[in-house]
């Protein structure tokens, strides 16, 4: 690493939320630094998109590298009942009749790469096995970052903007003791990967599939990927998952039983990775910025995988940071007011995905809502696929709440 005029703006962290916001201020001609502790590949959980990534991989130029990919197409998502019922595939065309109605399910390590390399091919410098110690202050402004070079070296490096794009051990949301856990989604989840098991043909191949656990305490996630692969998941309550089992694989093993339809897919395929859990789900940052200082990606929140939001809430908060910043250093304006002003709106969007993941756990039939409002079919789609920033879709709430009381015993 050579010494040379400071950035503009320092990003910590290569994910998709560190790829998006540097590449994004990279394309307005500012000088975007990225320093990711790890080499890339790296293995990462979260593998299906949902079709409002393509807005932002559009803006990103990475349209024709994911055409061109390997990853396998995905069309739609399917519910399968405590009792093994299959729901019928619900098609994201049929409800936004445009391309971006095709989505993909990837393989986190490539498509990982696939964006910081896009990131630096767009002018980013790109810098891996660096770790970031510390994020400078100047009171309570943001003034640059403390590493250790990729030869071991500790320098300071200056920028008017630091990024925290570094996921669920975010630097800044522990320094400054900003994480708020879900309490009423205090989830976790066990997952590993199989080889040869069973998957729909056609253009139902590549289906995310949630499965509800036979006595409704939990999910299992299906989701097809490249090279005869398939990701399997279960998700429940952490108490539930956790506290007085033997270890994660025997858990896995007990809830398989417990999901038949799971079991049978499964059933002539090879386990072809360890299991692997998370025990820390859903929490979110209590502000997403302050002076000089902004947070993306995981490091601001993250929400229950039910929907497959992950990604999408990184790239779309690495779009909304990303012209922030870049609308405040064209006024010479760093402050939390602007370069955060994207958070109340963003807030908004993912509240209405929490709210659909809520209503699942609580066994709410979205198949009779429809029935009832049917004029709501094409707002709760939007919702599903991740069109969540419209405060029209509101009302889809509040009819909820209204067949919810209609249903419940007067007092």
């Amino acid at each position: 690493m050579t010494d040379h005029q400071s950035p503009h703006v320092v990003v910590i962290g290569g994910g998709p939320a560190g790829a998006t916001v540097s590449t994004l201020i990279a394309q307005q001609g500012y000088q975007v630094e990225l320093f990711e502790r790890e080499k890339f590949p790296r293995y990462h959980i979260g593998e299906s998109l949902i079709p409002e990534t393509y807005w932002v991989l559009k803006r990103l130029g990475m349209l024709a590298k994911m055409k061109s990919s390997h990853f396998v197409k995905k069309h739609s998502v399917q519910f399968v009942s405590p009792s093994g019922k299959h729901s019928a595939p619900f098609y994201f065309q049929d409800n936004k009749p445009h391309e971006c109605s095709q989505t993909w399910q990837i393989r986190r390590s490539e498509f990982d790469v696939m964006m910081l390399k896009n990131a630096e091919e767009q002018g980013v410098i790109v810098h891996e096995n660096v770790r970031v110690h510390d994020v400078l202050f100047a009171g309570d402004q943001a003034v640059g970052v403390q590493i250790t070079d990729e030869s071991g070296k500790s320098k300071e490096v200056r920028a008017s903007v630091v990024v925290d794009a570094s996921g669920q051990s975010s630097m800044l949301i522990n320094k400054f003791k900003l994480r708020i856990p879900d309490a009423e989604l205090n989830k976790g989840a066990i997952w590993t990967y199989f080889e040869g098991a069973y998957r729909d043909q056609g253009k139902d191949e590549g289906a995310t599939i949630v499965l509800s656990l036979r006595d409704k305490k939990g999910w299992f996630w299906y989701i097809p990927m490249q090279d005869d692969t398939v990701s399997v998941g279960v998700v429940a309550d952490f108490d539930y998952l956790f506290k007085g089992r033997v270890n994660h694989e025997t858990t896995f093993a007990e809830e398989m039983e417990n999901c038949l339809s799971v079991k049978e897919r499964i059933s002539n395929a090879k386990q072809v990775a360890p299991v692997k859990a998370t025990k820390d789900y859903t929490y979110r940052a209590s502000q997403a910025a302050g002076d000089g200082w902004v947070l993306v990606g995981d490091a601001f929140g993250f929400l229950d995988p039910l929907y497959s939001s992950g990604v999408m809430l990184a790239l779309k908060s690495g779009e909304l940071a990303a012209d922030a910043i870049v609308e405040g250093l064209q006024k010479g304006d760093t402050s939390q007011a602007q370069i955060g002003k994207w958070e109340a709106g963003f807030v908004e969007g993912m509240n209405r995905m929490r709210r659909l993941v809520c209503e699942y756990y609580e066994g709410f039939n979205f198949g009779e809502f429809i029935r009832r409002f049917p004029h709501h079919r094409g707002s709760v789609t939007d919702l599903l696929i991740g069109d969540l920033f419209r405060q029209e879709l509101d009302q889809v709430f509040d009819d909820i709440d209204s067949m919810r009381s209609a249903k419940s015993p007067v007092e």
